[in-house]
């Protein structure tokens, strides 16, 4: 994402909505330059075919909290709206499927925020680290483990300087709760970690040893890489 400054007046900007409140079957709209076609922009018509997706790139890298949708969306789309009927954006256009038809991700409006505020106050990214990295619990892991839980985020790995191993979190606890609030995958423990500042201070429920504990993680800076 980049956020552009415009020396002009009495432009009308496009209002954000609350991604949280779609749900599927909803209509959208997309809308973009696709294949750079002349002519001015493409706007196509879908519904919301999921949500929650994650999904990964060609460089390896795992989106999370991706809207799917099927309206349509091509190269060039890649940085355009999705739009609610009700005209406010709600997601935008990020990723297609080659192999599949009639599959597109978009970043949900709520995770694109943030990210956008911070570009404007600090003029770079700002986000918080924890100092770990996961994978969602499922009900295969859990069995072919003996695990307590089918859900949560069994940690992987971890630095032994940042605020997680400072905490008392080791490589294969398994994280339920930020602050009271599940998380049952990913998608949902980065969405809620995302939401915490620089020096916020967390309660982290996690299970170790097959004893659940509660500690204290002070969050600190993620640096850009």
């Amino acid at each position: 994402l980049a956020v552009i400054k415009i020396d002009a007046q009495d432009l009308k900007a496009a209002t954000f909505g609350d991604s949280d409140l779609l749900n599927v079957g909803d209509w959208v709209l997309a809308l973009g330059n696709a294949l750079a076609l002349k002519g001015g922009p493409t706007v196509t018509l879908g519904i919301v075919s999921a949500r929650g997706r994650t999904v990964k790139t060609e460089s390896a890298e795992d989106l999370y909290d991706m809207i799917q949708t099927d309206a349509a969306i091509n190269d060039g789309n890649s940085g355009g709206p999705l739009v609610s009927l009700n005209g406010e954006v709600i997601g935008i256009n990020t990723a297609i499927l080659r192999q599949a038809q009639g599959i597109g991700f978009t970043v949900s409006s709520n995770v694109a925020r943030p990210i956008i505020d911070s570009l404007i106050e600090h003029g770079r990214v700002v986000r918080p680290l924890i100092g770990l990295e996961g994978r969602d619990v499922t009900p295969a892991l859990a069995s072919r483990y003996d695990l307590r839980v089918n859900e949560g985020i069994i940690v992987t790995l971890m630095t032994r300087d940042g605020p997680a191993y400072r905490g008392g979190i080791r490589p294969g606890d398994i994280i339920l709760k930020l602050d009271e609030t599940p998380t049952p995958d990913m998608a949902k423990f980065l969405t809620l970690l995302w939401s915490y500042k620089v020096g916020d201070e967390v309660a982290v429920e996690y299970i170790t040893d097959d004893e659940t504990r509660m500690t204290n993680v002070e969050l600190i800076e993620r640096m850009a890489q």
